[in-house]
């Protein structure tokens, strides 16, 4: 089996996941890591057994033996490091965003298109057992003909836990940018893509006070819009809403529910930040069989729903443990046997200019016609493999 050598730029906490992760698979192998320093690099290397380590990015990206980049920096510099690698030859597969701005998202596809390179972009989460059950109903039929969908993602905000929340109130934060790309992500995995969109949006506070430790009691600008509530109209014709906000100090509102003409598959969760972020979690499934509306007084609100058994792996439900880099091992693939990767730029594009679409509509009252568009991601495999010896043609 072919195996593609990996080096990783940007070693931060996020960093660990992924590098455990890919030491399952055969197809890929970390082969150089590098970090702000030459010594935070050979630490992270030591820990996890990677041969070489690098003081900079662009040493690590000159290394030819390096076949793929995972970018893991921050947003601000993931563009300017994306186009230095595909322009050293070397596919690549980032951290979400694929770019702070459409602009600059643009040029990498164009720049990949030209050198014949692959492009792939996080979140992976819609290629765990929990979204792929969904798209498996769907796919099915058993829902019929999708017709709508809600995603909501409401939370205080996250000053109340996050150690240096500064960046989610700046320009390129806020909730719709933050988490929003789970959400929206989500909704292009199991619909497709989107061809209009409109919102509405408030700033609530100027000022918010940190909450958390090692800051507490600190004053932070608010620079961004912190509740969004959009509707999507998708090419297929269904029609979503979504709400990301960080003004809501609670709710019960379900993370996200797909309708169709015979039935509702729900994705609810105790904890409100369970949701599209993680791989994992129950389906619930309704149709007319089991509906509420079958007899009066109607059920309570939770009795009788259909938990859909998931056979798919990838199922944590851990922010901590969880299948970071499916979508990286998903393109090593895609790469080999020379299809198109299921997390791929084009989505990743697609999903940026959806959410910048709505707030553009916001700012100025205004429809957004979406330009751009993708291919949705053939369902991923039940026994996509892990690292026990497996043999694939996928």
């Amino acid at each position: 089996m072919k195996k593609f050598n990996v080096g990783v730029i940007g070693i931060g906490d996020i960093s660990d996941v992924y590098l455990d992760n890919l030491k399952k698979y055969d197809i890929v192998n970390v082969v150089a890591c590098a970090g702000r320093s030459l010594d935070k690099a050979g630490k992270k290397a030591e820990q996890h057994a990677i041969p070489k380590a690098y003081a900079t990015s662009q040493e690590l990206i000159e290394d030819p033996d390096i076949d793929i980049i995972l970018n893991l920096t921050v947003p601000a510099v993931h563009a300017e490091l994306t186009m230095q690698a595909l322009n050293a030859g070397k596919h690549v597969y980032s951290e979400k965003p694929l770019a702070a701005t459409l602009e600059e998202a643009e040029r990498i596809l164009a720049l990949a298109k030209e050198k014949g390179l692959y492009v792939g972009c996080a979140p992976d989460t819609f290629l765990g057992g929990r979204l792929q059950t969904c798209r498996k109903i769907i796919d099915e039929g058993r829902i019929g003909e999708v017709t709508a969908a809600t995603a909501f993602v409401v939370t205080p905000g996250p000053e109340m836990f996050h150690p240096n929340p500064d960046f989610f109130y700046k320009p390129g934060g806020g909730p719709l940018l933050d988490i929003g790309p789970y959400y929206m992500t989500t909704l292009l995995s199991l619909l497709g893509p989107v061809k209009s969109c409109c919102a509405m949006s408030k700033r609530t506070r100027l000022k918010r006070t940190i909450e958390s430790e090692p800051r507490q009691g600190e004053i932070i600008d608010v620079e961004v819009e912190t509740h969004i509530t959009g509707n999507l109209e998708f090419v297929n014709g269904t029609i979503a809403t979504m709400i990301t906000s960080f003004d809501v100090w609670d709710s019960e509102l379900p993370r996200i529910e797909i309708y169709g003409t015979e039935g509702t598959i729900c994705i609810n969760d105790v904890d409100p930040l369970d949701g599209p972020n993680l791989f994992g979690g129950p389906v619930f499934l309704r149709t007319r069989d089991n509906s509420r509306w079958n007899e009066v007084p109607r059920k309570k609100a939770y009795e009788e729903w259909e938990e859909v058994k998931v056979e798919h792996s990838f199922n944590e439900i851990s922010q901590e443990k969880n299948s970071r880099g499916i979508g990286l091992v998903d393109m090593a693939y895609a790469i080999r046997d020379q299809r198109e990767e299921r997390a791929s730029g084009k989505m990743a594009f697609h999903s940026l200019e959806a959410m910048e679409g709505l707030l553009k509509s916001a700012k100025e009252g205004i429809f957004y016609h979406v330009k751009s568009t993708f291919n949705r991601p053939e369902p991923l495999p039940v026994d996509f493999p892990r690292n026990e010896g497996m043999k694939t043609t996928y």
